[in-house]
C-alpha cells in the first residue's frame, strides 16, 4: 500500500513538474523564494493595524508570528525525524525531473506550504469580518506551495501535508487569539 502511494506520488510528482516551461522557469524560481514575498507581509501587517488598531492589532501581528514559528519549528522536526530524501536529490531516478532549485534538507512536510497556509489562514480568519476579499489571500500560499512542485524540490504529498498542518495550526491559533482579543 505505501510503495503505490509512493509510486503515485512520484508519478503525479513528474506530471506536475513536466508541465514546466522554460520562458516560465525564472518567475517560479523567483516566487519560491521567500523574500520575493516581503511587500505582501508589509501589506498583511498594515491591514492588522489598519483593521485592530494598535493594542489589539499588536497582539494580532504576535499571534500571526507564533503561528508562523510553530509552523516552521514543527516542519523542520518533522523533516528531520522523517528524513524523506527530496526528488531534486534523486535526480538519477526520476528522469525528465525539471530541477531548478537544490536543497540539502529533507522533504516531508513542505515548511512553504505549512508557513505560508498557517499565516494565510489565520489572516483570513482574523481579517473576513472586516473585507470579504481577504480570501485572496489565499493565491498567495497556493502558488508558493506549488512553486515547490515546479522547481523540483518537493512530492505533491509534501505540500498536501504542509497545507493541513498549516491550516490546523492556524485554527488554533486564531482560536486563542479571538478568547485573547476578548480579554481587551
Amino acid at each position: 500500500m505505501l510503495e503505490r502511494l509512493e509510486e503515485w506520488d512520484s508519478n503525479l510528482l513528474l506530471f506536475l513538474n513536466g508541465l514546466g516551461v522554460e520562458s516560465w522557469d525564472s518567475f517560479w524560481t523567483f516566487v519560491t523564494r521567500i523574500d520575493s514575498w516581503i511587500p505582501l507581509f508589509l501589506y498583511f501587517s498594515v491591514l492588522i493595524f489598519y483593521f485592530y488598531g494598535s493594542k489589539k492589532g499588536f497582539r494580532v501581528f504576535v499571534f500571526t508570528v507564533l503561528a508562523f514559528l510553530v509552523a516552521h519549528f514543527l516542519t523542520h522536526f518533522t523533516k528531520i525525524g522523517v528524513g524523506r530524501i527530496r526528488p531534486s536529490n534523486l535526480v538519477d531516478i526520476y528522469d525528465g525531473l525539471r530541477v531548478l532549485h537544490k536543497s540539502d534538507s529533507f522533504s516531508f512536510f513542505s515548511g512553504h506550504a505549512s508557513t505560508s497556509f498557517a499565516i494565510t489562514t489565520f489572516l483570513v480568519l482574523s481579517l473576513r469580518s472586516f473585507h470579504k476579499g481577504v480570501y485572496l489571500f489565499f493565491i498567495w500560499p497556493l502558488i508558493f506551495s506549488f512553486s515547490r512542485i515546479y522547481v523540483g524540490v518537493h512530492y505533491p504529498s509534501d505540500i498536501l501535508a504542509g497545507v493541513i498542518v498549516g491550516v490546523l495550526i492556524a485554527l488554533i491559533f486564531y482560536q486563542i487569539s479571538k478568547k485573547n482579543l476578548k480579554k481587551l
